[in-house]
């Protein structure tokens, strides 16, 4: 074999393993998303099943949260500490673990119980995800792998009532959670096939019991926070999030109860966001690459501008399209930023402090989701001026939605005004 055969089999072999990484973590991603959005769709089948309430049932879906956003920084330095490939198989397995206790589970307090420790599982695979990103993947392609992280969470936010419905229709509400076992097995060995093994992680302490009381209860290193790039990525990660997630809060009373679409129409209004951004994420890897991370994330931060000033501007005689245009902006600018902010975080950052960083890009996300979802929705219904939101007037739930839209506007513009000092 010729010099020239042998360097191109190398090249060709390195690409291959190259694509098994990217087919691995996103698998990983595409989970942890998956765990957020599926179970959404059956919380009325659930509450019939387990004769629970409202406010009951809504733990099935806060407990998987509250869990990955309070353990997921202390997740990524675990990775620093023990070893990053060897943490997101252990994810991987209690995942699977938890997925299966949940479709068994006799009880709502049992898959309560199970779904907090499927948000174990789930914060150590997104916040190891992005840290082995950059360990496994050459530099000049990180922005396009993280573009293409970002593609599989959004098909995982889309995927997830779509196919939720349909399982839900087909085996009961057990199903949405069983699905997640054999994915979950598969990324195992995927991982187990393609990430190289650890070769040790740092070596703070001797035991590896000391390494966990280490990683859970000492502060992340002060040397992270004096890094401005981290500093004002999370910090625009968790302005950004929590817009993203106002939409999805005073989207559906907004096309319900202004509009008066049906639940088909809704969810396909609703879809709209999601598969957009799915569609830019490679995309807006590859930019990031080109131009720069700088650029990318003003860009995709002033296209968001746009999109988030139109949603409080634009008049209900619009109906839907008035609705569907802006959200479409809003996504692709939330595309941009976060291809662009991942990156730039990860690739600024002390490689042995990958895992931390990554960790508080996560905590900094989910925080945002529960702001959007707890805050912005405070807003929107004190905007509505209504007593019961479900029965108002399409007046008082449009007022609702042009005051929740002009402070998105505002966050926004914060975020903006961080990226550009940056």
């Amino acid at each position: 074999m010729t010099t020239q055969n042998a360097l191109l089999l190398k090249t060709d072999v390195a690409q291959a393993n190259v694509r098994g990484v990217l087919v691995s973590l996103s698998l990983a991603a595409l989970l942890s998303a998956l765990g957020t959005s599926i179970a959404n769709v059956g919380l009325p089948t659930m509450v019939k099943a387990f004769d629970a309430s409202f406010q009951q049932i809504q733990w099935v879906v806060l407990a998987y949260l509250f869990a990955i956003t309070a353990l997921v920084v202390s997740a990524g330095r675990l990775g620093d500490l023990l070893g990053r490939r060897k943490l997101l198989q252990v994810g991987l397995g209690v995942f699977a673990l938890a997925s299966a206790l949940c479709a068994v589970s006799p009880s709502l307090g049992w898959l309560i119980a199970a779904r907090v420790l499927q948000g174990l599982g789930a914060a150590l695979m997104m916040s190891l995800a992005l840290a082995l990103v950059s360990e496994h993947i050459p530099k000049e392609q990180i922005g396009s792998a993280m573009g293409i992280l970002g593609t599989v969470s959004a098909l995982g936010t889309a995927l997830g009532p779509s196919l939720g419905g349909v399982l839900l229709e087909q085996g009961g509400w057990s199903m949405l959670f069983l699905v997640n076992v054999p994915l979950a097995l598969i990324a195992w060995l995927l991982v187990s096939r393609f990430l190289q093994v650890d070769a040790g992680g740092v070596q703070v302490v001797p035991s590896h019991v000391k390494a966990v009381g280490a990683a859970l209860l000492t502060p992340i290193p002060l040397t992270l926070f004096r890094n401005s790039t981290l500093a004002s990525g999370v910090a625009m990660s968790f302005l950004v999030t929590t817009v993203i997630m106002s939409t999805l809060v005073v989207g559906p009373f907004y096309l319900s109860g202004a509009l008066a679409l049906n639940a088909t129409q809704i969810g396909l209004s609703m879809a709209s966001g999601p598969i957009v951004a799915a569609a830019l994420s490679f995309p807006a890897g590859r930019l990031v690459d080109r131009l720069g991370a700088h650029p990318v994330t003003i860009g995709g931060l002033l296209i968001m501008l746009i999109g988030a000033g139109l949603l409080s501007q634009l008049p209900i005689a619009l109906g839907v399209s008035g609705y569907i245009v802006p959200l479409t902006l809003l996504t692709a600018g939330y595309a941009l930023f976060q291809a662009a902010n991942n990156t730039a975080v990860l690739t600024q950052i002390d490689p042995a402090q990958r895992g931390a960083g990554s960790g508080l890009l996560g905590l900094s996300r989910n925080l945002g989701l529960i702001a959007g979802a707890s805050l912005m929705g405070l807003v929107f219904i004190s905007a509505s001026g209504a007593a019961d939101i479900a029965t108002a007037m399409p007046s008082h739930v449009d007022a609702g939605r042009q005051t929740s839209f002009a402070v998105a506007t505002g966050l926004i513009t914060i975020a903006t005004w961080v990226a550009m000092r940056r």
